[in-house]
């Protein structure tokens, strides 16, 4: 076993095979409820550009969209779209490679999200 994981109980003969992450039952195993939570916040998206530690390119991050992993990754998708760019969904945080903070902003909007500018 690596030092990294969690160790303990697998199975317990009283209630079966046991979560790793949480320590309980599987059939009372809250994990996945928390993952699939939104996380908590107040609801706007803020949009910014951010330069500093990524070698001098220029990112569009969005943080604070009130959406779980899948709906936040699929929002991604089409916005990487809508401004032919790459990027990536980091805990929680959209990232869009290059300076698109006006289009994606404008995009939000559009969707019907409540986004601001934030930053400078």
């Amino acid at each position: 076993m690596r030092k990294s994981e969690p160790g303990g109980l697998v199975y317990s003969t009283d209630s079966g095979r046991m979560c790793p992450a949480c320590r309980q039952p599987v059939a009372a195993c809250l994990c996945a409820q928390r993952a699939k939570a939104p996380p908590a916040g107040d609801g706007v998206a803020r949009v910014t550009r951010e330069k500093q530690g990524r070698a001098g390119k220029t990112v569009t991050v969005v943080r604070g969209l009130p959406l779980d992993a899948e709906a936040l990754a699929a929002l991604g998708k089409c916005l990487r779209t809508a401004c032919g760019a790459g990027g990536t969904v980091k805990d929680g945080v959209l990232e869009v490679q290059g300076d698109h903070a006006d289009r994606v902003l404008a995009w939000l909007q559009a969707e019907g999200h409540q986004a601001k500018r934030a930053g400078g």
